[in-house]
Protein backbone atom coordinates (compact mmCIF):
# COMPACT_ATOMS: atom_id res chain seq x y z
CA UNK A 1 0.00 0.00 0.00
CA UNK A 2 1.34 3.42 -0.98
CA UNK A 3 2.47 5.67 1.83
CA UNK A 4 3.06 9.40 2.11
CA UNK A 5 6.58 10.61 2.91
CA UNK A 6 7.88 14.11 3.59
CA UNK A 7 11.51 14.74 2.58
CA UNK A 8 13.77 17.70 3.24
CA UNK A 9 16.73 18.50 1.03
CA UNK A 10 19.53 17.68 0.81
CA UNK A 11 18.52 14.03 0.69
CA UNK A 12 20.54 11.12 2.03
CA UNK A 13 20.32 7.61 0.55
CA UNK A 14 18.94 6.45 3.92
CA UNK A 15 15.94 8.75 3.33
CA UNK A 16 15.14 6.79 0.16
CA UNK A 17 15.64 3.14 1.14
CA UNK A 18 12.07 2.55 2.32
CA UNK A 19 10.40 4.35 -0.60
CA UNK A 20 8.46 2.17 -3.02
CA UNK A 21 6.92 2.89 -6.39
CA UNK A 22 3.58 4.61 -5.98
CA UNK A 23 4.48 6.30 -2.70
CA UNK A 24 3.54 9.97 -2.45
CA UNK A 25 6.47 12.25 -1.67
CA UNK A 26 6.40 15.90 -0.63
CA UNK A 27 9.75 17.70 -0.89
CA UNK A 28 10.67 20.79 1.11
CA UNK A 29 13.92 22.70 0.69
CA UNK A 30 16.15 23.51 -2.27
CA UNK A 31 15.88 21.77 -5.64
CA UNK A 32 17.54 22.65 -8.95
CA UNK A 33 16.07 22.85 -12.43
CA UNK A 34 17.82 21.59 -15.54
CA UNK A 35 16.78 20.31 -18.94
CA UNK A 36 18.77 18.71 -21.75
CA UNK A 37 20.83 21.74 -22.82
CA UNK A 38 21.90 22.41 -19.23
CA UNK A 39 22.53 18.70 -18.62
CA UNK A 40 24.90 18.62 -21.59
CA UNK A 41 26.89 21.49 -20.07
CA UNK A 42 26.89 19.93 -16.59
CA UNK A 43 28.24 16.62 -17.86
CA UNK A 44 30.89 18.45 -19.90
CA UNK A 45 32.06 20.12 -16.67
CA UNK A 46 32.22 16.74 -14.94
CA UNK A 47 34.17 15.28 -17.88
CA UNK A 48 36.65 18.17 -17.59
CA UNK A 49 37.02 17.63 -13.84
CA UNK A 50 35.48 21.04 -13.07
CA UNK A 51 32.97 21.97 -10.38
CA UNK A 52 29.28 22.20 -11.12
CA UNK A 53 27.41 25.49 -10.49
CA UNK A 54 25.88 23.80 -7.41
CA UNK A 55 26.97 21.02 -5.07
CA UNK A 56 25.23 17.89 -6.43
CA UNK A 57 25.58 15.84 -3.23
CA UNK A 58 22.13 14.88 -1.97
CA UNK A 59 20.40 17.21 -4.40
CA UNK A 60 17.27 16.98 -6.50
CA UNK A 61 17.04 17.99 -10.17
CA UNK A 62 13.64 18.96 -11.55
CA UNK A 63 13.25 18.67 -15.32
CA UNK A 64 11.34 21.86 -16.07
CA UNK A 65 11.45 24.92 -18.28
CA UNK A 66 9.11 27.27 -16.45
CA UNK A 67 6.86 29.81 -18.13
CA UNK A 68 7.62 33.51 -17.59
CA UNK A 69 7.06 34.67 -14.03
CA UNK A 70 3.86 36.65 -13.52
CA UNK A 71 3.95 39.69 -11.19
CA UNK A 72 3.78 38.72 -7.53
CA UNK A 73 4.67 35.06 -8.14
CA UNK A 74 7.94 33.18 -7.50
CA UNK A 75 7.74 31.43 -10.88
CA UNK A 76 5.42 30.87 -13.83
CA UNK A 77 3.73 27.58 -14.61
CA UNK A 78 6.29 24.89 -13.89
CA UNK A 79 5.14 21.48 -15.10
CA UNK A 80 7.55 18.59 -15.62
CA UNK A 81 9.38 17.93 -18.88
CA UNK A 82 9.55 14.49 -20.48
CA UNK A 83 12.57 12.89 -18.85
CA UNK A 84 14.01 10.62 -21.54
CA UNK A 85 15.87 13.57 -23.10
CA UNK A 86 18.05 13.69 -19.97
CA UNK A 87 18.78 9.94 -20.02
CA UNK A 88 22.20 10.24 -21.75
CA UNK A 89 23.36 12.59 -18.96
CA UNK A 90 21.58 11.27 -15.85
CA UNK A 91 24.05 8.47 -14.90
CA UNK A 92 26.99 10.91 -14.71
CA UNK A 93 24.99 13.26 -12.50
CA UNK A 94 23.83 10.40 -10.28
CA UNK A 95 27.46 9.32 -9.94
CA UNK A 96 28.27 12.93 -8.93
CA UNK A 97 25.80 12.75 -6.02
CA UNK A 98 22.31 13.62 -7.28
CA UNK A 99 19.78 11.63 -5.19
CA UNK A 100 16.49 12.38 -6.95
CA UNK A 101 15.25 13.48 -10.33
CA UNK A 102 11.75 14.81 -11.01
CA UNK A 103 10.06 14.65 -14.40
CA UNK A 104 7.49 12.70 -16.35
CA UNK A 105 7.60 9.50 -18.36
CA UNK A 106 9.69 6.33 -18.16
CA UNK A 107 13.50 6.16 -17.98
CA UNK A 108 16.09 4.18 -19.92
CA UNK A 109 17.54 1.00 -18.41
CA UNK A 110 20.95 2.70 -17.99
CA UNK A 111 19.35 5.38 -15.81
CA UNK A 112 17.44 2.80 -13.77
CA UNK A 113 20.65 0.78 -13.25
CA UNK A 114 22.46 3.95 -12.17
CA UNK A 115 19.70 4.75 -9.67
CA UNK A 116 20.11 1.31 -8.09
CA UNK A 117 23.91 1.68 -8.02
CA UNK A 118 23.72 5.18 -6.47
CA UNK A 119 20.70 4.56 -4.20
CA UNK A 120 18.72 7.32 -5.91
CA UNK A 121 15.11 7.69 -7.08
CA UNK A 122 13.10 9.10 -9.94
CA UNK A 123 9.96 10.96 -9.00
CA UNK A 124 7.03 11.76 -11.27
CA UNK A 125 5.53 15.23 -10.94
CA UNK A 126 2.01 16.20 -11.87
CA UNK A 127 1.91 16.68 -15.63
CA UNK A 128 -0.82 18.94 -17.01
CA UNK A 129 -1.17 20.82 -13.74
CA UNK A 130 1.81 23.15 -13.99
CA UNK A 131 0.11 25.93 -12.05
CA UNK A 132 -0.54 23.57 -9.12
CA UNK A 133 3.12 22.53 -9.05
CA UNK A 134 4.23 26.17 -9.25
CA UNK A 135 2.27 26.90 -6.07
CA UNK A 136 4.77 24.71 -4.15
CA UNK A 137 7.66 26.89 -5.33
CA UNK A 138 8.28 29.78 -2.96
CA UNK A 139 11.43 31.24 -4.54
CA UNK A 140 13.26 30.91 -7.86
CA UNK A 141 16.68 32.23 -8.82
CA UNK A 142 18.77 31.61 -11.96
CA UNK A 143 22.19 30.29 -10.89
CA UNK A 144 23.73 29.22 -14.23
CA UNK A 145 23.35 29.33 -18.00
CA UNK A 146 21.06 32.36 -18.19
CA UNK A 147 21.60 32.30 -21.97
CA UNK A 148 19.40 29.18 -22.09
CA UNK A 149 16.32 31.20 -21.11
CA UNK A 150 13.63 28.88 -19.74
CA UNK A 151 16.24 26.08 -19.65
CA UNK A 152 18.66 28.01 -17.40
CA UNK A 153 19.53 26.28 -14.15
CA UNK A 154 17.41 27.66 -11.35
CA UNK A 155 17.65 27.20 -7.63
CA UNK A 156 14.12 26.71 -6.33
CA UNK A 157 12.92 26.86 -2.77
CA UNK A 158 9.96 24.52 -2.47
CA UNK A 159 7.45 23.65 0.22
CA UNK A 160 5.76 20.26 0.06
CA UNK A 161 6.42 19.85 -3.67
CA UNK A 162 4.18 16.91 -4.69
CA UNK A 163 5.63 13.83 -6.45
CA UNK A 164 5.08 10.10 -6.83
CA UNK A 165 7.90 7.55 -6.69
CA UNK A 166 8.25 6.22 -10.25
CA UNK A 167 11.58 4.35 -9.77
CA UNK A 168 12.81 3.29 -6.34
CA UNK A 169 16.32 2.37 -5.14
CA UNK A 170 15.59 -1.32 -5.75
CA UNK A 171 14.98 -0.94 -9.48
CA UNK A 172 11.19 -1.10 -9.37
CA UNK A 173 9.45 0.91 -12.09
CA UNK A 174 5.87 2.17 -11.80
CA UNK A 175 5.59 2.41 -15.58
CA UNK A 176 6.52 -1.26 -16.08
CA UNK A 177 4.26 -2.29 -13.19
CA UNK A 178 1.33 -0.34 -14.66
CA UNK A 179 1.67 -1.99 -18.06
CA UNK A 180 1.93 -5.49 -16.55
CA UNK A 181 -1.13 -4.85 -14.39
CA UNK A 182 -3.31 -4.40 -17.46
CA UNK A 183 -1.78 -7.07 -19.73
CA UNK A 184 -3.93 -9.95 -18.58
Amino acid sequence: MAKTVYLNTPIDSNDLIDLQTGDKVYITGTIYTARDAAHKRLVALLDEGKELPFDPNGQVIYYVGPAPTPPGKAIGSAGPTTSYRMDPYAPALLDAGIKAMIGKGPRDVSVKDSMVKNKAVYLAAIGGAAVVVANSITKAEIIAYEDLGAEAIRKLEVKEFPCIVANDVNGNDIYDEGVKKYQR
